[in-house]
């Protein structure tokens, strides 16, 4: 579907015969005042000249025309194809997430009312200062410390996907330093000639990457020991920020390795590589906690029926050490629409995060270090996903087809890939404290993903007489009954 088709339908949709209130239609929205600073701050990183989307929203003249395509793909918010691609679901779970570009209701609002009052321009004078864009704007953390840039690849046309390794290359670091944070961008000849397909698949030929760094011997063997194991990359993706006490470390003299690369045709003849973006904490840094692997996911056991739509696929795990949950990320493909987040702890169970999905836009959910689930042993983390394989899904190319588990587009995963730290008892109790302090926490509140949090509030929390505590580890073992 050409953007032409989606503008004609968008705006069928805009103006089909709701009626604004008198209250809405009172208000003044316009272009510098109103909408100019949202499009700034959540819209024009990939909307504008030299960007990767199809079209530039910035100046006025560049916005208006397409008024009611921009008020439909915001309204749909957490659903597939929703702009900006961000889709966590704001009425249920935590709400407190780094790097939030979604839209308030506020804003959504003021959208609406722009495109259906006639978009009014306003006073440039209102207008925010212009954004100025160059080539380190592709960076959404901003300039990184180390970029390594691994080498071409050309992918032509109607070919099939390619699996496989891609070469090793140097990062060219010189001494042994702690990662905050870590971005990759695809940068490629892609160029808007009308050609390829319309999805944003069309813009990237390296569907995903599961990659590492790590230390070759003077003979080129790998050391032993030595990898470093990062988050996939995933077409669309984000970038990945780490605990700011829970730094990975990045080795002096290490090489980015892949035996998993994924590449697939984008309708043309394209050459790309990617770029990775590294940015250090401070020389002398040592991480508080251990990184947690856990496995959280089902890649065996799927059946997604054909023309069929809200269907679950379940999976579980138990949490063996105290666990602090840095980032959700939800994995699927095509045939996903949704994925929820589950703790259950006792006879309590509590929704963490539920997030729409769209396979064109991976994206992993960083939660806010004061808000980031803290969940003692014996917790049953719990994975839903809800899977659409019906034609009203624009993600599915046959939705006629039985669907199981694979590494193909064509087939699925069912996978949690966010970041988890674990701690010890004391950091554990400790993290609850400064965030009770932090909060300002009473009795009366409800911390979502800190079943913990307010015991000592609720029940002053006795001191056995080896020094532990009682409270805790009796609820923490009541978890693990």
């Amino acid at each position: 579907m050409r953007i032409s088709s989606i503008l004609s339908k968008a705006l069928l949709l805009a103006f089909s015969g709701l009626a604004l209130s008198p209250t809405i239609l009172a208000q003044e929205v316009t272009f510098h005042k109103d909408i100019a600073p949202i499009l700034q701050r959540s819209c024009q990183g990939c909307h504008r000249v030299g960007g990767v989307a199809p079209m530039p929203l910035v100046e006025y003249d560049q916005v208006a025309p397409y008024a009611g395509l921009i008020e439909y793909k915001t309204a749909l918010r957490d659903r597939p194809g929703a702009m900006p691609p961000w889709y966590m679901e704001k009425d249920i779970g935590i709400q407190h997430y780094k790097n939030d570009p979604s839209l308030s209701d506020e804003e959504l609002a003021a959208i609406s009312t722009w495109a259906r009052t006639g978009t009014p321009e306003g006073n440039p004078s209102d207008a925010p200062e212009a954004l100025v864009f160059d080539d380190n704007t592709k960076w959404t953390l901003g300039e990184p410390d180390l970029i390594v840039t691994l080498e071409d690849f050309t992918k032509l046309a109607g070919t099939p996907d390619w699996w496989g390794e891609l070469p090793r290359v140097p990062t060219g670091l010189e001494e042994d330093r702690y990662v905050k944070s870590v971005e990759i961008v695809e940068i490629n000849d892609v160029g808007d000639d009308g050609t390829g397909r319309d999805t944003v698949g069309g813009l990237w030929i390296f569907h995903h990457v599961i990659w590492r760094t790590e230390n070759l011997d003077e003979n080129g063997d790998v050391v032993e020991d030595s990898a470093t194991s990062w988050p996939v990359h995933e077409v669309g993706r984000n970038p990945d920020v780490f605990d700011p006490d829970a730094g990975r470390l990045l080795k002096a003299g290490s090489y980015f390795a892949t035996d998993s690369a994924h590449m697939h045709s984008n309708g043309r003849d394209t050459t790309g590589h990617l770029q990775i973006g590294y940015r250090f904490h401070p020389k002398g840094y040592q991480p508080k906690y251990e990184r947690s692997v856990l496995g959280l996911g089902n890649g065996v056991d799927i059946s997604v029926t054909g023309n069929k739509k809200d269907q679950e696929l379940h999976a579980y795990t138990i949490l063996e050490d105290y666990t602090k949950i840095i980032t959700f990320e939800p994995h699927l493909h095509a045939p996903g629409e949704r994925m929820c987040l589950e703790a259950i702890w006792g006879y309590t169970v509590e929704t963490l995060s539920c997030v729409g999905y769209d396979h064109n836009w991976v994206r992993g959910y960083p939660y806010d270090n004061d808000y980031a689930p803290l969940l003692p042993p014996g917790t049953i983390l719990h994975i839903i996903g809800y899977m659409n394989n019906t034609e009203d899904n624009f993600n599915v190319p046959d939705p006629r087809n039985w669907q199981g588990s694979g590494n193909r587009s064509v087939t699925n995963m069912f996978i949690d890939l966010g970041i988890r730290v674990k701690m010890n008892q004391d950091q554990f109790y400790e993290e609850m404290e400064r965030r009770r302090n932090k909060l300002n926490l009473g009795p009366n509140d409800h911390i979502v993903g800190c079943p913990l949090c307010l015991a000592p509030l609720v029940a002053p929390m006795a001191e056995s007489p080896d020094g532990d505590n009682e409270l805790g580890d009796s609820v923490a073992l009541q978890g693990a009954n």
